[in-house]
C-alpha cells in the first residue's frame, strides 16, 4: 500500500492515497461480506430453523440484486456524482450489516441480506471512476494495481475470518459477529470521505428504469424457482417461472434495441453484441464464476452437515482454495500474462478442471467421519486455476470493444460475474441439498450421503468447467501477449 501522503499530484488533487485508502477498504469489504456468509450460512440456519434453501439464499439475496442493479449504480454514479452515491452505498451497507446482525429469523436476514446488495451495487462501480479523477500516468498504475492484491488478501481472509468471528463467540454474538465486522470498516471508508474528490460525467446516460425492472423480474424468475424449487418437490410452477424468465429476458432484449434505435441510453449497449466475442465471454463468465462460487457453498456444507465439523473448520478447509487463487494471480499478472497472454486462460481451466477431479477422486476414497485431509492440496490446485483464469480473462474480453462501449461493456461483465455467482449457489447448492437429503430421508448417515452429494456436484461442476473452455474459445483469444488492462 502506498505511503499517505498530502502533495498534490498533476490532477491538483491532495490526500489521493488516504482516498485511495478508503475506496480500497470499501472494495474488500463488499468482499468479505460475501465470503463470511458462505462459511456461516449453515450455523445461521442451525439458529433459525427453516428450510434448507435458505442456506442458499442467504447469499443469493446478496448477489442476485448485486448483479442486476450494478450498471444502473454505475450510471447514477455519472449523473449524481460518484463520491456521492458512494457515501450513500457505503452508509446504507453499514445499517443493513447492523440490521443483518439483529435479525431474528431467516426472513429478516435475507430480506437485508438483499438491502446490502443493494447498496454493494452503489459502491462497486464508483471505485475505478473516483481512482480515475485523482490519479494520472504512473500514479494511476500503481494505485490500480493495487485492487488486485487487496481483493486477493479480503479472499483468503474472508473464510478464516468468518469462522474465527463465529468460534470465538464475542460477547456472544456468534455468526452475527461476521455481519457487525462491516460497521467498524464502513466507519472507517466514511472518516476518510471527505480526502474523496467528487466526480461525474458531464453528459451522463440517462438511467433505464424500464430496461431496470425487466432485468430485476427476468432474472428473479429464473434463480428463485432454481432455488425454492426443490423445497416445495418442483411443483408446475418451477417450470411456468422459469419460462416466464426467459420471455421476460427476451422482451429486455428487444427493449434495448428499441431504445437505442431511439437514440436513448440503453441499460446494455446493443452493439456489443455485434460479433461473438463479446456474448461468449458473457457466457464464459457465468459458467465460471458459477462453478467458483457454487463449489465454496458446497465444500462448507460437507464439511458442516456430513462430517459434523464446526464452523472453523470450514472456513480453513476453504483457506488452500482462496490462497492458490491469490498468489496463482499474482504471478499470472506479473509473469505469465504478459508473456503468454490470453492463453493463460487456457491453462487456468486445465489446472481447475485437474483439481476438480482430484477432489472428486478424494471424496470417493474418503471415509464418512474422517476429514478428507488430502482435500486441501485438490483445492490449492482449483484456486491456482481460478487466479490463473481471471487474469486474463477481463482483458481478453474487453480487447474487442470500442472506446465509448467500455464503461458498458465493464459493467455488464461484472454484473455477469455475479449473476453467475448466484446461479451456481442455486444450481449446485440445491444439487447438494436434494441428493443429501434424499439420502438421509433414505436412512443413509449424514457422512455418507454429504460425500455422495458432494461427488455429484464436483462432477457437475467439472461438467461446466469444460462447456466454459469452449465458450472462451469462442472468445477469439489472440496469440500475441495480452495488452496489460487499462491500455
Amino acid at each position: 500500500m502506498p505511503v499517505l501522503e498530502e502533495t498534490a499530484t498533476a490532477t491538483g488533487h491532495r490526500r489521493r492515497w488516504a482516498a485511495l485508502l478508503a475506496l480500497l477498504v470499501a472494495e474488500a469489504m463488499n468482499l468479505l461480506d460475501a465470503t463470511i456468509t458462505t462459511v456461516v450460512a449453515p450455523v445461521i440456519h442451525r439458529d433459525f430453523g427453516g428450510a434448507e434453501s435458505d442456506i442458499q439464499w442467504f447469499s443469493a439475496a446478496y448477489t442476485l440484486p448485486f448483479a442486476v442493479l450494478l450498471v444502473p449504480g454505475g450510471r447514477l454514479g455519472d449523473l449524481a456524482g460518484r463520491k456521492r452515491v458512494f457515501a450513500a452505498g457505503v452508509a446504507l451497507f453499514a445499517l443493513a450489516s447492523a440490521i443483518c446482525a439483529c435479525a431474528t429469523g431467516s426472513g429478516m436476514l435475507i430480506a437485508t441480506r438483499a438491502v446490502q446488495g443493494v447498496a454493494a451495487a452503489l459502491i462497486i462501480p464508483q471505485t475505478i471512476g473516483l481512482i480515475r479523477s485523482m490519479f494520472e500516468g504512473d500514479e494511476l498504475a500503481k494505485a490500480m494495481g493495487s485492487i488486485g492484491p487487496v481483493m486477493g488478501l479480503a479472499a483468503v481472509c474472508g473464510p478464516v475470518l468468518g469462522a474465527v468471528l463465529t468460534r470465538v463467540d464475542l460477547f456472544g454474538a456468534s455468526w452475527r459477529a461476521a455481519f457487525l465486522v462491516n460497521v467498524p470498516l464502513a466507519a472507517l471508508v466514511l472518516a476518510f470521505l471527505p480526502a474523496l474528490r467528487e466526480s461525474r460525467l458531464p453528459h451522463p446516460p440517462g438511467i433505464d428504469l424500464p430496461g431496470t425492472g425487466l432485468a430485476v423480474l427476468g432474472t428473479g424468475l429464473i434463480v428463485y424457482p432454481l432455488i425454492q424449487g426443490d423445497a416445495a418437490g418442483r411443483p408446475a410452477w418451477v417450470w411456468i417461472a422459469l419460462a416466464a424468465g426467459v420471455v421476460v429476458l427476451a422482451v429486455l432484449s428487444r427493449h434495448q434495441r428499441q431504445r437505442a434505435r431511439r437514440g436513448r441510453s440503453p441499460l446494455i449497449e446493443p452493439s456489443l453484441f455485434r460479433d461473438r466475442a463479446f456474448p461468449a465471454a458473457l457466457a464464459t463468465s457465468t459458467l465460471f464464476f458459477s462453478v467458483m462460487n457454487g463449489l465454496m457453498v458446497v465444500i462448507v456444507l460437507q464439511v458442516q452437515l456430513g462430517l459434523g465439523s464446526d464452523v472453523l473448520t470450514a472456513g480453513l478447509t476453504l483457506l488452500p482454495w482462496s490462497a492458490g487463487m491469490a498468489v496463482a494471480s499474482w504471478y499470472a499478472g506479473t509473469r505469465l500474462v504478459p508473456r503468454h497472454g490470453a492463453k493463460i486462460m487456457f491453462v487456468g481451466l486445465a489446472a481447475l478442471f485437474a483439481g476438480l477431479i482430484c477432489a472428486v477422486a478424494v471424496y470417493l476414497t474418503a471415509s464418512a467421519d474422517g476429514y478428507p485431509w488430502p482435500l486441501l492440496a485438490a483445492l490449492s490446485l482449483s484456486g491456482a486455476g481460478n487466479g490463473l483464469f481471471t487474469v486474463p480473462f477481463f482483458t481478453t474480453a474487453l480487447s474487442r470493444v470500442r472506446a465509448h462501449e467500455t464503461g458498458s461493456a465493464a459493467g455488464l461483465l461484472n454484473a455477469v460475474q455475479q449473476f453467475g455467482g448466484t446461479l451456481g449457489v442455486a444450481v449446485l447448492g440445491t444439487a447438494f441439498l436434494h441428493r443429501f437429503t434424499a439420502d438421509v430421508r433414505s436412512h443413509v448417515d449424514a457422512g455418507r450421503a454429504a460425500l455422495g452429494a458432494v461427488q455429484l456436484t464436483f462432477w457437475i461442476a467439472a461438467a461446466l468447467v469444460a462447456v466454459t473452455a469452449v465458450t472462451a474459445a469462442l472468445m477469439g483469444v489472440r496469440e500475441s501477449p495480452a495488452e496489460p488492462a487499462g491500455h
